[in-house]
């Protein structure tokens, strides 16, 4: 019997589950706690990637991201060197990877203020996170121009 492939859900989908788990946490020590364990989930980047050319611009810390575009999908993967932004990425990847390129672009990723985030990161990890948001934007429009 073959295997059901799994439905893709909808951005604004992930999105709604990411904030109901967020209000879960009464305090931010929580929610740190939370993004922690989430970038242990990390969907990981091939050791070939971590180069200079993948490595995000205006991260604090080293955030390595690569994209492949699979049946019409961008597919993300990332690692970083420190656990709080390996946890921001693993959000992002969670809610943009598998999606089409249109659908990235159109994203407004509004989760990311309503659980907090903007607020509660210091300064230079907000750059990074919207330094990720970019570049994840950025690999989605060049697909669709090559396609």
């Amino acid at each position: 019997m073959p295997l059901a492939v799994k439905e893709t859900m909808r951005i604004e989908d992930t999105e709604k589950e990411i904030i109901e788990e967020f209000e879960i946490f009464d305090d931010w020590m929580g929610k740190y706690e939370y993004l922690i364990d989430l970038g242990k989930s990390l969907p990981l980047i091939n050791e070939k990637y971590k180069t200079e050319d993948k490595i995000i611009k205006g991260c604090q810390s080293q955030v390595w991201m690569h994209s492949e575009l699979i049946n019409g999908k961008v597919v993300f993967t990332a690692d970083s060197d420190a656990i709080i932004t390996k946890g921001m990425v693993a959000l992002m990847i969670r809610v943009l990877s598998n999606h089409t390129p249109d659908e990235i672009i159109n994203a407004k990723l509004d989760f990311v203020e309503k659980i907090g985030l903007t607020k509660h990161l210091s300064p230079t990890r907000s750059n990074g996170l919207v330094s990720m948001i970019k570049q994840m934007k950025l690999d989605a429009i060049a697909y669709k121009v090559k396609s």
